[in-house]
């Protein structure tokens, strides 16, 4: 049973081709990437594959049964590249298609949601058996920030008091790779979220605590946060959506406590305390 995966050259897809290889043969495995040169190193099969070239999608998919289809990182493309890989799946006879979506898609107010929600409409008209993987919030994308935080004496953000049930990478990555080579998972929609919540404020004090130092939280409206964003460089376009994922955040968009992540890969998810010791390793 062979099994694609899309972006496997990214974050999340180098972490999940890794948690594949210790449950499968990688001979199993195929990635499907922009620059099969970046992918030597994954230590499997690597075919070209460029969204934007709908065309040659198809041809890549030869003798590939399963398609795991991490959600493309162009956000504003991802509805028509998206589209162009769905189409390729069927003329492939893609025998099961695996996305990764976003937490509670159809009820969430952040900008994200739309493309996500439209995929999953594609996968259902596709006719072809779907898994959704409704990924929450990666830790990372706050840890991330420490240093940065620690040498302005603040956290910003614009979450508020939001609760925040974030999980690793890895704890995403080894659920897509249960969910890929086990039975019973087709026709599943996955809300996976990490065990336990935070407040942005929790996460300042936790990074107080392991400092030494006082960093507290400040919280601001979306239109100062993205401002001060692009003080820092970050492009404006780009900063206008991680201010609008921190006020969907405010809204509970990132909030769930069922659990379902740690169920699927039979251990707790990672906690925030040993995310924030390794950022500051």
């Amino acid at each position: 049973m062979k099994i694609g995966i899309t972006g496997a050259t990214g974050q999340l897809g180098r972490l999940i081709v890794e948690k594949l290889k210790q449950r499968v043969d990688p001979a199993d495995l195929i990635a499907l990437v922009r620059s099969p040169e970046k992918a030597k190193d994954l230590g499997i099969e690597a075919r070209e594959f460029d969204y934007n070239k709908p065309e040659s999608l198809s041809k890549n998919l030869q003798g590939v049964d399963y398609l795991l289809l991490i959600s493309a990182s162009q956000i504003g493309l991802r509805k028509t590249q998206h589209e162009n890989i769905i189409n390729a799946a069927k003329q492939s006879a893609i025998q099961w298609i695996v996305y990764t979506s976003l937490l509670h898609a159809e009820n969430s107010s952040m900008g994200l949601a739309e493309e996500h929600l439209q995929t999953e409409q594609m996968l259902e008209e596709s006719g072809i058996p779907y898994t959704l993987l409704r990924n929450g919030w990666y830790t990372e994308n706050y840890t991330a920030s420490i240093p940065g935080s620690i040498q302005a004496g603040s956290f910003f953000g614009s979450a508020g008091d939001g609760k925040i049930s974030s999980a690793t990478r890895e704890d995403y990555a080894e659920a897509a790779a249960v969910v890929l080579t086990t039975e019973n998972h087709k026709g599943k929609v996955y809300e996976l979220s990490g065990d336990q919540y935070y407040t942005l404020s929790d996460l300042a004090a936790e990074v107080s605590l392991q400092t030494g130092k006082s960093i507290p939280y400040t919280n601001l409206s979306e239109a100062e946060y993205t401002k001060a964003l692009v003080s820092l460089d970050v492009p404006e376009q780009f900063a206008k959506i991680i201010a609008n994922m921190d006020v969907g955040a405010s809204k509970g968009n990132l909030y769930d406590q069922h659990n379902v992540l740690s169920d699927l890969i039979g251990r707790p998810t990672t906690p925030l305390s040993e995310v924030v010791k390794r950022e500051l390793a």
